[in-house]
């Protein structure tokens, strides 16, 4: 039986599997129900060794295969985190935890490689070791990068390394990917203004954060519009200014954050400097001062051209070559998989999700007719890469 068809037949099972994790989601690495849940499907399903606790509260499973003696492991990563929003969408099997939602699908992620893992733990179809990677805090808690500090390459020997995540607005039973860059770099910043509090009705005795925090802001556009190159790819964007609490009173400082993101190393880069430069100098030329927090949170995401291709073919293996593509959209999104990608060679891939609310609205949900699609497809890549 070919792995589409199998889970076909298995469809409802793996659904109802993804739509128990989406009642109970957790944040970062709080994740520790939904890691339970995966642990004890791994052990049920007969996989060969689950590891508990890889980088905080990541869950590891190793499959060994029955074909052959290929020397080799992949890791195939899922991740486990939802997000802190509250959800809208009224379902059945809405969120049970105010406040928290899975509004970016990763419950339907990791759903579908526990049911690649059941899959191969029945047909061990593949030679070499398969790793079922299910990573917490990939939210903005660089999960993957604590699970790599926690030895996950070399304490299992993965060779090379995939990841999956779904694309509302791509037809359901499609795939695409791209060679080298995919997703952006995404970095965050604070800039804390101090000035000078003053009365309202007084502003000449003071120095107004809030007015340098709205030229900063203005002045902050030109990096993309006047800096980077018009070819290149570069997203600034202020998310928040704070500052002040009554109507009558100039506060003494402001604080602004946001984000920066960047397909190319080197733009990133300039783009910091110049940050700091208009920030400095319109805060020092209007009497007040800066003080600037710039982290460098996930590096870009770039696939190893000849993973995309093995990547690719596998998804092709089980839609067919017209729908997939390896000229997909970029995406100026941030993705910390980027960090596994920086350990081994690999790919990251998308898979279509439909016509359906975008991610990290809340009322997106997981489409679970692309469940098939998912499953089939990492079961076919461990199957393709263990006859390498």
């Amino acid at each position: 039986m070919k792995p589409l068809e199998y889970f076909n037949q298995h469809h409802a099972e793996i659904a109802e599997w993804r739509q128990n994790l989406h009642r109970r989601p957790g944040l970062l690495f709080d994740v520790a129900e939904t890691a339970d849940f995966v642990a004890d499907k791994l052990r049920e399903f007969g996989v060969d060794e689950v590891i508990d606790n890889v980088g905080q509260t990541g869950v590891v499973g190793i499959l060994r295969g029955a074909a052959g003696t290929v020397n080799h492991a992949i890791g195939l990563r899922a991740d486990m985190d939802a997000l802190p929003i509250t959800e809208a969408t009224s379902l059945p099997y809405q969120s049970e935890i105010d406040g928290k939602m899975h509004a970016c699908g990763h419950d339907g992620h990791t759903s579908m490689l526990l049911g690649a893992a059941k899959y191969l733990a029945q047909t061990r179809n593949f030679s070499g070791t398969v790793v079922l990677i299910f990573q917490p805090a990939e939210e903005g808690g660089v999960g993957a990068k604590a699970m790599l500090d926690d030895g996950l390459m070399e304490r299992f020997g993965i060779g090379e390394v995939y990841g999956l995540h779904n694309r509302p607005g791509m037809p359901v039973g499609t795939f695409a990917s791209r060679h080298g860059e995919l997703m952006a770099s995404g970095d965050n910043f604070t800039i804390e203004i101090t000035g000078k509090g003053a009365h309202a009705a007084r502003p000449h005795l003071g120095v107004d954060p809030v007015l340098v925090a709205s030229h900063i802001h203005t002045a902050l556009q030109s990096i993309v519009s006047r800096v980077a190159d018009p070819i290149s790819s570069l997203v600034v964007s202020v998310t928040q200014i704070h500052g002040g609490d009554a109507y009558n009173v100039i506060p003494q400082t402001a604080k602004m954050c946001g984000t920066v993101r960047s397909l190319d190393q080197a733009l990133r880069a300039q783009a910091e400097a110049q940050l700091h430069s208009i920030a400095q100098g319109i805060a020092s030329g209007m009497g007040a001062t800066v003080e600037i927090d710039y982290q460098t949170i996930v590096p870009v995401t770039a696939n190893t051209p000849e993973f995309a291709e093995i990547a690719m073919a596998a998804a092709a293996n089980v839609v067919g070559v017209a729908n997939t593509t390896l000229d997909g959209p970029l995406n100026m999104g941030g993705e910390d998989f980027s960090f596994m990608l920086q350990a081994r060679p690999g790919a990251h891939i998308f898979l279509g999700q439909g016509d359906t609310a975008g991610l990290h609205h809340p009322e997106y949900d997981f489409n679970d007719e692309i469940i098939p699609y998912g499953c089939a497809y990492w079961a076919t890549l461990a199957e393709q890469r263990g006859r390498a």
